[in-house]
């Protein structure tokens, strides 16, 4: 298992690169051109600027996360053939300073939702949270307002530029269907493998979150089935999976553990965090540990050691604790205690299998 850290970019995070090089078995970074709208081609020049600030604290750049994927291929328009040509520039580009996989996703509109970035939970720090309910009867404009209101970070998959037309981009997707949703991604990839698997990068769908329809939009990545039928469109071994402990563990009826025995051989990337789930379908997301929230993440952790994986892990969103002011699911402290838990569990199974053998 290889340990990163999603990090946003100079001026853009309230994490430095000293304090991550700080964290035990962080190798490398995690990141992003946010500044870049989607369907922009990513430069080599600007690629290489992120290259430069990561190789002063010797962190390789081998995963990246998000390319963001146009919404014109997405809705299959005719203008998608433009956007699909830039990506596969930005795919060329990325290769240039190491990349191996690249972590996407093909959410129509909403990348990620929740209705409160900053719930106060029982012991007094703050996290993430859905409120089931709440999304049922609120407006699209209403939960835009509440996600973008802080505009001195980047929000990536709330981008203004995209959002001012929202109306009528949710009214693009009212004729959508999710099998028209299957059908462009089918399209996407047969594009895009090619040409990564050229590069040598594995193409990593990260899974709808949640993993369930919001605002009436199709959504496609949500379970086991799921992730059967996106592997089914290609055997390329650029064809993979961000394996999302946190988005599909808000639905309980997906076991992670089982999904990860399953299709290790094709998860390059594991996104690893906890959510507490309650009765009525909202969910907040915790600690790390299992005991804290509803997904098994010993189990988790264990399924990766079992099947050898060798693959890239961060630990996802963490809570807001101990008075840091951060980008909401993205502090410094909770996100290195993570790491801590996720090496304490991966060092323990580790030296019960040395001693079987032994």
């Amino acid at each position: 298992m290889k340990m990163t850290f999603r990090w946003y970019g100079e001026g853009n995070d309230t994490v430095t690169l000293e304090q991550i090089k700080q964290i035990p078995g962080v190798e490398g970074l995690v990141w992003a051109l946010h500044h870049l709208q989607a369907g922009e081609v990513w430069s080599e020049e600007e690629v290489m600027k992120v290259k430069e600030q990561a190789d002063q604290y010797g962190f390789h750049l081998d995963v990246v996360e998000s390319i963001n994927v146009h919404e014109d291929i997405k809705l299959g328009l005719p203008t998608r053939e433009k956007y699909i040509e830039n990506y596969k520039k930005s795919i060329e580009n990325v290769a240039k300073v190491g990349a191996k996989v690249i972590c996407y996703n093909f959410m129509p509109v909403f990348d990620w939702t929740r209705t409160d970035l900053f719930k106060e939970m029982e012991d007094g720090s703050t996290a993430l949270y859905y409120d089931n309910e709440k999304v049922q009867s609120m407006d699209p404009q209403q939960l835009i307002e509440l996600t973008t209101k802080d505009d001195s970070l980047t929000m990536p998959g709330w981008e203004p530029e995209r959002l001012k037309h929202i109306e009528s981009l949710l009214e693009s997707y009212r004729s959508v269907s999710e099998e028209d949703l299957w059908n462009h991604l089918t399209f996407f990839l047969q594009e895009i493998l090619p040409v990564a698997e050229a590069n040598g990068i594995k193409m990593a769908i990260h899974p709808d979150d949640p993993p369930w329809s919001v605002f009436g939009l199709p959504r496609i990545m949500t379970s086991e089935q799921s992730i059967e039928r996106l592997l089914s469109i290609s055997d390329s071994p650029s064809n993979g999976v961000t394996l999302c402990s946190g988005s599909l563990g808000a639905n309980p009826k997906n076991d992670i553990a089982k999904m990860i025995r399953r299709f290790h051989e094709r998860i390059p990337f594991a996104h690893i965090r906890n959510v507490k789930i309650y009765e009525n379908g909202s969910f907040i997301e915790t600690s790390h540990r299992t005991e804290d929230g509803s997904v098994d993440i010993a189990d988790v952790v264990l399924a990766y050691h079992e099947t050898g994986f060798t693959g890239y892990a961060r630990p996802d969103h963490g809570r807001h604790i101990w008075n840091e002011q951060c980008r909401p699911g993205y502090g410094l402290y909770d996100r290195a205690l993570g790491i801590m838990h996720l090496w304490g569990l991966w060092d323990a199974y580790e030296h019960v299998k040395q001693g079987r053998e032994s």
